[in-house]
């Protein structure tokens, strides 16, 4: 079972009488019915709808919650929440130390305490929050998250620029269309509603090498963006449309001087567009 330490995530502890209001009010995805054990997805959005912050969340006590977040983002998200608590009963802590781990492959040899991360459906992947732990190398992990189609905020797409429906929110529980009024709401439930969603989540695949490439062209158009590349594999973040379109018009699709087969995740609802969705 390969072990993976994320040296760049750290932990912020949500914990008091109104934890679970004040976190189920503002975030996407639902926490009032939220379990333990698990490790969810979920995010913060502007206004607009985008994608403020991301993270892991898990429920480790009544009204006690974990957030596992890049430590870049950490600072301005706990200043952001403290902004939204105003006079609630909640302490938000950051943790001192890395402790976040990823682990798969063997669904019995997860330690008690690990936390499994919902995002990828077929298989059972844990994270874990203790020291300890002996690290493989990463690139094991960024080759099962292109495999998966499992996109991450600073290597697959920006913060601010991507709505939950680009990134697979809509589709590993990210976000919560039932749930009651959260920042951002009123646009995400419109564009869900109107299937209105052009930017997806692709897996891409060349038979040469990326080199430095990250824009996606056919026809000398732009169709997208390369994220995490592991060898010939990479994510990128795509408008689904012109990929269909350059599909059906006989373009190939380049990344620098490389061609590139873009192709749907794995365990997503989503598909390419037909006829009357494409744009040239």
């Amino acid at each position: 079972m390969p072990n993976v330490v994320l040296d760049e995530r750290t932990l912020i502890t949500f914990d008091g009488p109104d934890a679970t209001h004040l976190l189920h009010n503002v975030l996407t995805c639902n926490i009032e019915s939220l379990n333990t054990g698990i490790a969810q997805i979920g995010a913060l959005l502007t206004p607009q709808g985008k994608i403020m912050f991301d993270f892991l969340i898990s429920k480790i006590g009544d009204n006690v919650y974990l957030v596992d977040i890049e430590i870049g983002s950490a600072a301005a998200f706990i200043q952001r929440m403290k902004m939204f608590r105003l006079r609630s009963k909640v302490e938000i802590t950051e943790s001192t130390e890395s402790l976040v781990s990823i682990s798969w492959d063997d669904d019995s040899s997860a330690s008690s305490d690990a936390l499994r991360d919902t995002r990828f459906a077929d298989m059972a992947v844990y994270r874990s929050y203790k020291s300890g732990i002996a690290a493989t190398d990463r690139t094991e992990w960024d080759a099962l998250r292109i495999q998966q189609g499992v996109a991450e905020s600073g290597r697959d797409f920006q913060l601010g620029d991507a709505f939950p429906h680009d990134v697979s929110l809509d589709q590993n529980g990210g976000v919560d269309f039932k749930k009651g009024c959260y920042i951002g709401q009123e646009v995400i439930s419109r564009m869900h509603h109107r299937k209105t969603a052009r930017r997806r989540i692709l897996i891409a695949k060349t038979d040469t090498d990326y080199g430095e490439a990250t824009d996606l062209v056919a026809n000398d158009k732009p169709v997208g963006s390369l994220g995490t590349k592991i060898g010939q594999s990479a994510l990128a973040l795509c408008r689904i449309d012109r990929v269909k379109n350059a599909i059906d018009n006989g373009h190939m699709i380049k990344a620098g001087d490389a061609n590139v087969e873009l192709s749907i995740p794995p365990s997503v609802s989503y598909s390419w567009p037909s006829e009357s969705d494409k744009d040239a």
